[in-house]
This record gives C-alpha cells, sequence and structure tokens, in this order.
C-alpha cells in the first residue's frame, strides 16, 4: 500500500463508532521518511478540527521541546494510534485502538523510522508492552521487532504537571543523541 491508498483506505474505515463523529481525519503529518517518529494515543478537539495532530498546547509544547533539542517538526513525523477523536477527549477504548492500529503499522512500514517515541502512558502500553509504567520507564530505549522505541510523558501531562518538564527535557536530548549515534 502507499501513501495515497492507505489514507484513503482510513479515511474510508468503519472499523468503530468514532468516524461517526469525527469533523476530521487526523490522519498524521510531517516528514514520510523521517528517522523520528512520534504516536499519541488519539486526536483532541483542536486536531479534529484540523486534521492535523498535536496542533493544540500539548502540540506547542512538543514543538518547543522539539527546537529545544536540535529538530524541526518538519523532520519528524507525527501520529496517533486513533486517527478519530473520541468523545470529549476521552481515554481510547480497546477495540478502537484494534480497529486503528494497522493504519499505524502500515505507516511505520512506509516511513521506516530509526525511533518510535510513544507520546505518553496510552500509546507506551499499546505499542511497547502493556503493563508499562510511565512514571519508571520513561527515556528507556528498547529494541522491539525492527524498531528502537521509546516512550516520553505525553505534553499534555506536563501542561498539568510542570515538574516532569525536566525529565522531559532529559528524554528529549537522549532521544536526539541516539539518532545522531544512528547516522551513517
Amino acid at each position: 500500500m502507499d501513501w495515497t491508498q492507505l489514507e484513503s483506505a482510513c479515511g474510508e474505515c468503519r472499523g468503530c463508532e468514532l468516524y461517526k463523529t469525527r469533523k476530521n481525519l487526523v490522519f498524521g503529518t510531517g516528514n514520510r521518511s523521517a528517522d523520528l517518529m512520534f504516536v499519541g494515543e488519539a486526536p483532541g478537539e483542536r486536531e479534529d478540527e484540523t486534521g492535523i495532530p498535536f496542533v493544540g498546547a500539548a502540540g506547542q509544547l512538543l514543538d518547543k521541546y522539539l527546537i529545544a533539542v536540535g529538530l524541526e517538526r518538519e523532520n519528524v513525523y507525527i501520529a496517533n494510534i486513533l486517527k478519530c477523536r473520541p468523545p470529549r477527549n476521552r481515554d481510547p477504548l480497546p477495540e478502537e485502538g484494534d480497529a486503528c492500529i494497522g493504519f499505524l503499522r502500515e505507516q511505520v512500514k512506509l516511513i521506516r523510522p530509526k525511533i518510535i517515541v510513544c507520546l505518553g502512558r496510552i500509546s507506551a502500553m499499546r505499542l511497547i508492552k502493556p503493563d508499562f509504567k510511565i512514571t519508571r520507564e520513561h527515556g528507556i530505549i528498547v529494541k522491539k521487532g525492527a524498531f528502537a522505541m521509546t516512550a516520553v510523558y505525553h505534553p499534555a501531562a506536563l501542561l498539568r504537571d510542570p515538574a516532569k518538564k525536566e525529565d522531559m527535557l532529559r528524554d528529549m536530548k537522549n532521544i536526539k543523541a541516539y539518532l545522531d549515534s544512528t547516522i551513517e
């Protein structure tokens, strides 16, 4: 499947009920051959309005971290597990994640990033391991199949708990150092 086919199939998906209430499909954005891919859990209200992931306050904070470690948003790829917004920004239901995970897997196959960074606990529990503990395991890079993976605090969590911002900066610096070490 190429990008056009994948996005079209995603837009036509009726695997769960979320397509009925979305304003826009939030497929993903950025460099489609990026070395670094970020994966959140689901779009929020701003993302549903624009069709672009991480454009609200949490996305603006993520952009600041990217800049702080010398990365540009245009050079990474950002997606979510879910491509449609859950009502009232509730956590995704397992069956919603099951309906969407195939689209994310196809995105990963097309991009072939050197590292996948889960944004938050829910994404990490789905992609890294079901019992992932974000407060204990954030920033630890693991190999899973062909990919290096890690998780960082979700930027929305940092807005609620600024005490974790230093941990996030340290994790982002380590991710950048990992990327730099993989350049041939």
